[in-house]
């Protein structure tokens, strides 16, 4: 699996755990369905493709400036909680570091 296909797996992954949590919902609400469609259309339009590192340590920051906040606030609260929900990603994830 390329990088990119790995990123937008975990962020995925992270948009729903966020959204079963906060928002209650069984599928996407409409609201993190942006997010994600957002999130993922800026991953495959990365200019440095398969080269990226993690978006947080990019030197070309893409996203605007509200949706930046979005994923952040998505990442604090998925992030630690992917090792529950999704293992084998949050592994992987954590040793490509």
């Amino acid at each position: 699996m390329g990088r990119i296909a790995q990123e937008k797996r975990i962020m995925m992954c992270m948009i729903k755990v966020y959204c079963a949590k906060n928002h209650h919902q069984k599928q996407l609400c409409g609201e993190c369905q942006e997010l994600q469609d957002y999130a993922l259309k800026r991953l495959e339009h990365c200019r440095y493709g398969e080269r990226k590192s993690f978006c947080n340590q990019c030197p070309t920051h893409c996203y605007q400036k509200l949706r930046k906040e979005q994923i952040k606030r998505v990442m604090r609260f998925s992030g630690p909680k992917m090792i529950f929900y999704h293992p084998v990603i949050a592994f992987r994830h954590f040793f490509s570091k």
